[in-house]
C-alpha cells in the first residue's frame, strides 16, 4: 500500500520521554509536523548509534515544530531500562513508543510479519495528519538524522509554498523550481 498523502491511523500507545511514561495518540500529533522513527528493537546495534543521531540533531527539529516519535516493537518499560544503561540513549529527549502488539507498526506498514520487529523506517508527517515522506533500509542501512531534518524543510517548504517544488540535495534558502511547460527540457 503506498501511505505518501494518507492520513495516519488512529492508535493509542505508551511511551517513555524524559523520566516519564506517557500516552500518545493520534491527536497528539494533529496540528504540528511529526517524524515517526521506527527501528526493529533496543539494546541491538546499528538502532542505538540511529536513535543518539536523532537525539543530537533533536534541538533543530524542535526549532522546526517538529514532533519525534521513535517506534519499536519492544514496550515502554523496555525503552526506560535502555535509556537507563546506555549513555547514548541516555541523550534521547524525544517520545520513545513501545507497540509491543504491533498495532502503530503495522498502521505505517513498517512490521516485519515473519518476526514480528519494525523495519528501519522513517515517516514525515504534516500538521493535517497527512504522511508526506517515506524512507525504509535495509536492516543493515542507518540513517541520517541531518538528510531527515534537509527533507523536513523541504516538505515544510512545498506546503508554504504551493507550486514551488524543491530540487535534489536542496537547502533552506536555495532556489527552487515552479513546475512550467518553460521548464520542460530545460534542466
Amino acid at each position: 500500500m503506498a501511505l505518501i498523502n494518507t492520513q495516519i491511523r488512529p492508535f493509542r500507545a505508551q511511551a517513555f520521554k524524559q523520566g516519564s511514561f506517557i500516552t500518545v495518540t493520534e491527536a497528539d500529533v494533529l496540528g504540528k509536523w511529526a517524524v515517526f522513527f521506527f527501528y526493529p528493537a533496543d539494546f541491538t546495534f546499528v538502532c542505538p548509534t540511529e536513535l543518539g543521531d536523532l537525539a543530537d540533531h533533536h534541538g533543530d527539529f524542535q526549532n522546526l515544530g517538529v514532533e519525534v516519535f521513535s517506534v519499536s516493537t519492544d514496550t515502554h518499560f523496555t525503552h526506560k531500562a535502555w535509556h537507563d544503561a546506555s549513555d547514548t540513549i541516555g541523550r534521547i529527549r524525544y517520545a520513545m513508543i513501545g507497540d509491543p502488539v504491533g498495532l502503530l507498526t503495522r498502521n505505517f506498514d513498517a512490521m516485519r510479519e515473519d518476526e514480528g520487529l519494525a523495519h528501519r523506517a522513517t515517516f514525515i508527517v504534516d500538521p493535517d495528519g497527512i504522511i508526506q515522506a517515506v524512507e525504509i533500509t535495509a536492516e543493515g542501512i542507518g540513517r541520517n538524522a541531518a538528510d531527515l531534518l534537509r527533507k523536513v524543510e523541504a516538505a515544510q517548504y512545498v506546503r508554504d509554498h504551493p507550486g514551488e517544488v524543491c530540487p535534489a540535495k536542496w537547502r533552506e534558502g536555495e532556489r527552487t523550481l515552479t513546475p512550467s511547460l518553460d521548464l520542460v527540457g530545460r534542466i
